[in-house]
C-alpha cells in the first residue's frame, strides 16, 4: 500500500463496531466535521436535510461492465450505469467501447432520449468513449463533468497566461491581450457540459461531488461520484476511485453519516491482499458501509475480500444487474 493512501486509512476516525442494521436505517450518527468543509457543501447538506419519501424508490442499474451473470448484454473492460430515482434517470459514465455502449442500452430497453442527466466520472476512455453515442440520440442533454485542463472545455487556469516584463510582442500570448475567456478544446464540441468542481445539487436528493486525487498516476485528477439521498443513508456511486474509494465515501459523510450503498469501481487492481483487507475493514468498521456492490475495476481479489467481509451485505453487481434503492 503507498504511503498516501496509508496516510488516509490512518486518519479516518474509529467509530464502534458493533452494527445496529435497525438504528443505521433510522438513526443518524454523530461525525466531527472536516475541518476543509466548504461552503457549498455546508449549504447542500441544509438542502437535503429532510428525507426523500418512501414513494421515491429507485434502481441502479449496470449498463457496461467486464463480468456479470449470464444474459445477452456484452462483456468489456469499462463502467457505465443508469441510476433511477425520484422520477429521474441519471447516466453514471458511458462505457469504453461507443458500439458495445449503444448495443447494451438496446438490449436493456434504455431509450436515451429519456434521459435527464449524464454524470462522467473522469477523463478516462473506459468511462467516457460512449459519450459520442449520447450526443447523436440526446445532444441537449446536461453532462456534468470534473474541472479538467484538457477536456471538457474546461476554462485555461489564468496563471498560465500571466504576464513577463520586458518581453518583445513576438514572446507574449495573444500578443500580450489574451481574451476574457479561454476554454481547452474537447473531443465532444457539442457536448452541453457543467464543470463541477463544488458539491452541486442537481435534483432534489441527488448530488454531485468532486474528489481530487493524491495517488501516483493520478495526481490532482478530480473524479465525480453520484450521491442519492435515500430514507436509509446514501448510496454513492463511483466511477474508479482513483482517490481512494475511502476518501471519497469519507467526503460523503459529511452530507450524511449514513453509508447505505457504495457501488461502482473501488479501483484494487494489483493490491496486495493484505492492502485489500485493510481496506475492507475500514468500509466495514470505520465508516460503516451498509451494502457494497463493487464493480469495473475492483478486482477479482477485490471481489473475493469484499465477499468475504460483507457476506450477504455484499451485492453482485456486474453488467445487467438491478440495484434496488429504498
Amino acid at each position: 500500500m503507498d504511503d498516501r493512501r496509508i496516510e488516509l486509512l490512518a486518519r479516518t476516525p474509529s467509530v464502534a463496531t458493533t452494527r445496529a442494521p435497525e438504528a443505521m436505517a433510522q438513526g443518524s450518527r454523530s461525525r466531527r466535521p472536516g475541518r476543509q468543509r466548504g461552503a457549498a457543501l455546508l449549504a447542500l447538506c441544509a438542502a437535503l436535510a429532510l428525507p426523500v419519501s418512501a414513494s421515491a424508490a429507485g434502481r441502479i442499474v449496470t449498463v457496461y461492465d467486464a463480468f456479470g451473470a449470464k444474459n445477452e448484454l456484452e462483456r468489456d473492460w469499462g463502467y457505465a450505469a443508469l441510476v433511477e430515482y425520484a422520477g429521474k434517470r441519471i447516466l453514471f459514465d458511458t462505457g469504453n467501447d461507443a458500439g458495445v455502449f449503444a448495443r447494451n442500452l438496446q438490449r436493456l430497453k434504455v431509450d436515451l432520449r429519456t434521459v435527464d442527466a449524464v454524470v462522467i466520472s473522469h477523463r478516462h476512455g473506459d468511462h467516457t468513449t460512449g459519450l459520442s453515442h449520447v450526443l447523436e440520440v440526446n445532444p441537449r442533454v446536461k453532462i456534468y463533468v470534473p474541472q479538467e485542463g484538457a477536456y471538457f472545455g474546461s476554462p485555461v487556469p489564468r496563471p498560465f497566461l500571466a504576464p513577463e516584463p520586458g518581453l518583445p510582442r513576438e514572446l507574449r500570448y495573444f500578443d500580450g491581450e489574451p481574451p476574457a475567456q479561454l476554454a481547452s478544446g474537447t473531443p465532444w464540441p457539442r457536448g452541453n457540459f457543467q464543470i463541477v468542481s463544488e458539491p452541486i445539487e442537481i435534483f432534489p436528493g441527488v448530488m454531485v461531488i468532486s474528489t481530487p486525487s493524491c495517488r501516483a498516476g493520478t495526481l490532482e485528477m478530480n473524479e465525480l461520484s453520484l450521491v442519492v439521498r435515500t430514507p436509509r443513508g446514501l448510496a454513492v456511486v463511483v466511477g474508479c476511485a482513483h482517490p481512494g474509494v475511502e476518501t471519497i465515501l469519507g467526503r460523503a459523510t459529511e452530507i450524511d453519516s449514513r453509508l447505505h450503498l457504495a457501488v461502482g469501481g473501488f479501483h484494487l487492481v494489483q493490491m496486495p491482499r493484505a492492502d485489500v483487507e485493510q481496506l475492507a475493514a475500514v468500509l466495514d468498521d470505520t465508516l460503516r458501509v451498509e451494502r457494497i456492490a463493487p464493480g469495473h475495476c475492483t478486482s477479482e481479489r477485490g471481489f473475493a475480500v469484499l465477499k468475504e467481509r460483507f457476506k450477504e451485505r455484499f451485492v453482485p453487481a456486474g453488467v445487467g444487474a438491478v440495484i434496488a434503492l429504498p
